[in-house]
């Protein structure tokens, strides 16, 4: 029986043995908790038929509580000194395979297609860079791919962002986004002291499902996160004030806007971070049909 992973041991031997060295610029921390590990993977219920997709493999912790526990896992790792590393450490699993791309640049409807057709059931489950956190997920999601959802680690803080509630100061336009999409909650926090090496912040897993269909039916999609973004441009200003500012010819058109703003049973004065998505997706309703 292989020895797992993640432990401090083990990781230290690994990277030893492979003289590897961490680059910042990857913002590569690997775990060497194999309870904290257990416990992202139980967040996302995998069944004995159910695909798991990987960000970041790193040496392999993760990726083998989730081939434990998966049918099928498929991991993307952009650093390509960990090809050789991955190869020997997971090895006991034939059904886990490394796909070496950045994320962002690839076609990850076209590699679910092809590795995963059986599978009903795909989660996504990563231990994400941090530098790149927001354009991953926002990037799955946009791309609609058949997957229930993704049980992520990230920085407290971005977790905190994206799973807040109208009227905090952590809700912003990423907050709708990812709400527009999924129902997102923060599912537990990881101390620093778990990683190697330490990075600066604690982290936080948050598990997003996505939705059958969007928190909110607007009639032009791009049109909504636009009047999203433009409501919180500035966040101490109101939110006419946002939009004026924000929008082609806003100072001219302010009486339609102000105009919107009341058909939409919302205060001109209110500031963009007291509105609840409802509220944004009428708002962007009477402006598109109004400006």
């Amino acid at each position: 029986m292989n020895k797992e992973i993640a432990t401090p041991l083990r990781t230290k031997a690994i990277l030893e043995k492979y003289g590897f060295s961490f680059k910042k610029s990857l913002g590569q921390n690997f775990l060497i908790d194999t309870n904290i590990l257990n416990r992202i993977v139980d967040h996302a219920e995998l069944k004995e038929d159910s695909g798991a997709v990987e960000i970041g493999p790193g040496i392999g912790a993760l990726t083998e509580q989730l081939a434990k526990r998966a049918k099928k896992v498929v991991a993307f790792e952009i650093d390509q000194r960990l090809l050789p590393i991955l190869k020997d450490t997971l090895s006991p699993y034939p059904h886990v395979e490394v796909i070496h791309q950045d994320i962002l640049k690839a076609d990850v409807s076209t590699v679910l297609k092809e590795k995963m057709a059986d599978l009903t059931d795909i989660m996504v489950v990563a231990n994400l860079p941090y530098y790149v956190t927001t354009p991953i997920i926002m990037k799955l999601l946009e791309e609609q791919l058949p997957i229930r959802g993704m049980v992520v680690m990230l920085q407290k803080e971005v977790a905190e962002r994206i799973s807040a509630k109208p009227g905090t100061k952590e809700y912003g336009s990423l907050s709708i986004a990812i709400q527009y999409y999924t129902k997102a909650e923060v599912v537990m926090i990881v101390p620093r002291t778990v990683f190697v090496p330490q990075p600066n912040v604690d982290s936080a897993v948050i598990r997003l499902l996505r939705r059958e269909e969007p928190a909110v039916i607007v009639k032009d999609e791009d049109y909504f996160f636009n009047i999203v973004r433009a409501s919180f441009s500035q966040r101490r200003k109101t939110i006419l004030n946002n939009l004026i500012n924000s929008l082609e010819n806003g100072k001219e058109k302010k009486p339609i806007i102000e105009q919107c703003l009341h058909q939409a049973e919302i205060d001109p004065r209110r500031r963009g971070e007291t509105l609840s998505i409802q509220e944004f997706g009428r708002l962007s309703d009477e402006l598109l049909a109004n400006l």
